[in-house]
């Protein structure tokens, strides 16, 4: 059958065959249903969804008068050859983990992934240091900067991640970029052209995007208590393994050391190409942070990336990655012409933040702060759903995950959710397969509210759920 994997809410406006209709159609559109491919049958369909008849035919109808599909009799419906000289746009195929699936004017309080604490933004000394850099005599203001980012902030980065994570690279394996998906963008570009790319599954949705985007075949490894099985990976015919080893996103597990040494062994005799995504490995509330696996690594395998979305601002768009050698090599040479996408007033201003030593007091006051609003809203689910939830990634990060046993969907808790104005959202966004995991799962993102606003909303949780 014709692999066919919306995610379906009934929480959004649309209709759950709008919805299915607007995937199908995206689908075709973007060439990942080809023509002249057959759609699964409305029986099928449905029950591979978990959806009703009646959804699946009403989006296959609309389907139908629009032209995209034609019916053959006794044959099914097939997709139409949509070859054209006008190009049609397609939707974006995934929303990225940062996207709300709420409408905001329906919300109270919003467990969203994502959001950090704005109260303790250090606002003045950021201020006064980007004022410094607005002076009259700043000459470099007028210039482009590095093409590859301001050496100054990379040799910063670079001193950093060697004490806290454990890294080991020279400034100039450093590309600053605006953000992780854009960073991933240009290690998609640098990768072979017939390279395969492993993702955790459940796994980042916006990875998968980008690598979609950028036509990169995937093929998804599952994972237990120790992240990404790597004898499945081994099985698989993968060049690329995308991981977040230091906290599995979405579910939270860290990956052991022995695990880690049997990825770089994997890579050393696939000569494959390890893509460490360290998006918030600060946070880390039981024992010490996890050294990253970029430090282990001897034969240049693994690719690190880094953002301040989660540690410091998101709305300052910059990301980085750590390239081996041989595909530093390689961005020199594609992207010679290139210019730097994050502003300069942002690099120079973070730099000199780093420089004075803020850039740590903060990462250690935001680790306490995050510590306790974690503490808070675990104590609260323990008290007020007793042995109902399971809670699972409770050793770091800005979220958590609850596994409900209420005998309710995915879907209707998040409805129920949104009855008492609270946003949740669900697990199965990350999941290639969603229908081969049983049990409905909730991520719930606590970075961004305050504790009165946390105990609110899981009490409303409780109303909703119990």
């Amino acid at each position: 059958m014709l692999e066919i994997t919306p995610i379906l809410q009934k929480s959004k406006k649309e209709p759950l065959y709008v919805q299915l209709y607007q995937y199908i159609k995206a689908e075709i559109i973007s060439g990942a249903i080809p023509a002249n491919s057959r759609l699964p049958s409305i029986r099928q369909l449905h029950q591979y969804l978990n959806v009703s008849r009646n959804t699946v035919e009403a989006g296959y109808h609309q389907l139908l008068i629009e032209g995209y599909v034609e019916s053959k009799p006794r044959s099914g419906l097939f997709v139409v050859d949509l070859t054209s000289t006008i190009p049609l746009t397609p939707a974006p195929p995934y929303e990225s983990r940062s996207q709300q699936a709420q409408e905001p004017s329906t919300i109270d309080i919003d467990f969203r992934y994502g959001t950090v604490d704005s109260e303790h933004f250090p606002s003045s000394v950021w201020r006064k240091l980007t004022l410094q850099f607005l002076h009259p005599d700043q000459q470099q203001l007028f210039t482009y900067g590095d093409p590859q980012g301001e050496f100054d902030l990379r040799q910063q980065l670079a001193t950093y991640l060697h004490f806290a994570r454990g890294v080991h690279c020279s400034p100039d394996q450093i590309v600053i970029g605006a953000g992780i998906q854009h960073v991933i963008g240009v290690l998609a570009q640098l990768l072979r052209n017939d390279s395969i790319a492993a993702i955790e599954d459940p796994g980042y949705d916006g990875v998968r995007a980008v690598f979609y985007n950028h036509h990169l075949p995937l093929i998804p490894i599952p994972l237990d208590d120790g992240g990404m099985r790597v004898d499945d990976l081994m099985k698989s015919n993968a060049t690329i393994a995308y991981i977040t080893p230091s906290h599995q996103f979405p579910c939270g597990m860290v990956m052991p050391l022995k695990r880690r040494l049997q990825l770089l062994e994997w890579a050393q005799e696939k000569n494959g190409i390890i893509i460490e995504d360290d998006y918030d490995g600060e946070f880390r509330y039981v024992g010490k942070p996890i050294p990253a696996l970029q430090g282990l690594d001897q034969h240049n395998k693994v690719v690190y990336l880094g953002s301040l979305s989660k540690s410091f601002l998101p709305s300052l768009r910059m990301g980085y990655m750590i390239l081996p050698f041989p595909l530093l090599a390689r961005y020199k040479q594609m992207f010679r012409l290139f210019d730097q996408p994050v502003p300069l007033l942002s690099q120079l201003t973070l730099t000199e933040f780093m420089k004075q030593g803020h850039w740590d007091s903060h990462i250690r006051k935001m680790r306490t702060i995050y510590q306790k609003k974690q503490a808070v809203l675990i104590a609260e689910i323990e008290n007020q759903f007793r042995n109902r939830v399971i809670i699972r990634g409770k050793e770091a990060g800005l979220h958590i995950l609850l596994e409900i046993e209420n005998g309710m969907t995915e879907e209707e808790l998040i409805e129920r959710a949104v009855r008492q104005r609270v946003a949740v959202y669900p697990v199965s966004r990350h999941m290639i397969n969603p229908s081969t995991h049983q049990k409905p799962m909730i991520q719930l993102g606590f970075g961004g509210l305050t504790k009165a606003q946390i105990v609110d909303g899981v009490n409303r949780l409780k109303q909703a759920w119990l």
